[in-house]
């Protein structure tokens, strides 16, 4: 009898504990059928937090929170009021995780002053929070990694105008900066008319001396392999196969903050392998692009070995209007004087920013702020000057 006891127990236990892990595998009682069948959960996160969350329409709660839903075609909306709209439409598989994660922006983003002295020209610094400013006095630098921006950042002189021929043009100015944001070169002028000098950007230059035009061939040169060095190492963390025909094949414009990620020019035709065998599960479900076409803007994601299509750009320069937005999932493009943010898959573009500003010129924080520069009394201002544009 004690026996038979004991034998009932452990199959009762073992029937619980089966129970215990189909539910935490996902699969739920269907009393209608009366059958046991398999779900799929939906973790839907967002920024800001308590957005409502629509499946095909209907309300089903407030991020962040987890959705058990049988396995189908669902059409994902997040709203939040005051904030731009996130959307995506899944495919949900039996006992997987999808993960959702949503960030929308302000409607009516702030927008307040950085500087007061009038900007001929700025220069954003890459892989940093600093923009070089050419103003009417001199040149400066500006630094926007402070946690907290107030109004009139002190700014840090490169070089006073009063050391500079009268004849330099600062709005035809160009700058190459060094790989380690000590140094740059600056640039007056064209042709046998130009001028170049190399200055510190660390601290104020007391004198300025013309840079011969072969010394400056050579350090511009030795800066651009040190650049090409620095990629190639990012590179080196990335598929082997990838790494090689992106050596080949590729023009890079920039690793993501996180280096996960890069958005890069192809500049033959060329498909890209598949890099993980066999693929990943539970991934970004948004359509890739492995065909690749000349002049094609993509982006590569190494933790997934996915390839998305951004756009067509027939050439890339120092003014090209899309940057990487600091968390790595999501790309700033300035387009049709609007400033627009989209998913780095190139889905959910939410317009951010289309009040006035300057369209040869935008740069992002680090901590996920826009900064434009920005004239908003032109009749009393001749030139416009740094403003935050509040998107978080």
């Amino acid at each position: 009898m004690k026996l038979l006891s004991r034998l009932i127990f452990f199959l009762l236990f073992v029937a619980v504990l089966g129970l215990v892990i189909a539910y935490a595998r996902g699969y739920r009682f269907d009393f209608q059928k009366g059958s046991l069948n398999s779900t799929g959960i939906i973790a839907v996160t967002s920024n800001p937090k308590t957005a409502k969350i629509f499946i095909n329409d209907e309300l089903k709660g407030l991020t962040d929170t987890n959705l058990t839903l049988p396995p189908g075609e669902y059409n994902i909306d997040i709203k939040k009021d005051g904030f731009t709209s996130w959307s995506k439409s899944v495919t949900l598989k039996g006992e997987l995780v999808l993960n959702i994660d949503a960030t929308l922006f302000p409607t009516n983003p702030s927008l307040s002053p950085l500087t007061n002295l009038g900007i001929i020209k700025a220069v954003p610094l890459d892989d940093s929070d600093q923009t070089i400013i050419f103003a009417t006095d001199g040149i400066y630098l500006f630094d926007a990694s402070h946690n907290q921006l107030p109004f009139f950042v002190p700014l840090k002189t490169i070089v006073k105008k009063t050391l500079l021929p009268d004849t330099v043009d600062f709005s035809q100015a160009s700058v190459t900066v060094s790989p380690d944001l000590k140094q740059a070169v600056f640039e007056f002028g064209t042709g046998t008319d130009q001028v170049s000098y190399l200055m510190s950007l660390e601290t104020e230059n007391q004198e300025v001396l013309n840079l011969p035009s072969s010394s400056k061939t050579t350090l511009l040169d030795a800066w651009q392999k040190q650049r090409d060095d620095n990629f190639q190492k990012i590179l080196e963390t990335y598929p082997r196969d990838f790494a090689k025909i992106a050596s080949d094949s590729f023009k890079i414009v920039a690793f993501s903050p996180s280096e996960t990620k890069v958005l890069y020019q192809a500049m033959d035709n060329v498909t890209l392998p598949a890099m993980i065998t066999p693929p990943m599960i539970a991934t970004n479900q948004t359509v890739e692009t492995r065909g690749l076409k000349k002049n094609g803007l993509y982006v590569y994601d190494k933790k997934e070995d996915k390839n998305y299509f951004i756009g067509n750009w027939k050439s890339i320069n120092s003014n090209f209007p899309i940057q990487w937005y600091f968390d790595s999932r999501h790309l700033v493009i300035e387009e049709n004087k609007k400033i627009s943010i989209v998913d780095y898959d190139n889905e959910n573009k939410q317009t951010v920013y289309s009040g006035p500003f300057e369209s040869n010129f935008f740069t992002t924080t680090s901590d996920g702020k826009i900064i434009v520069l920005v004239n908003l009394n032109p009749e009393a201002n001749k030139l416009p000057d740094l403003y935050l544009v509040g998107i978080r």
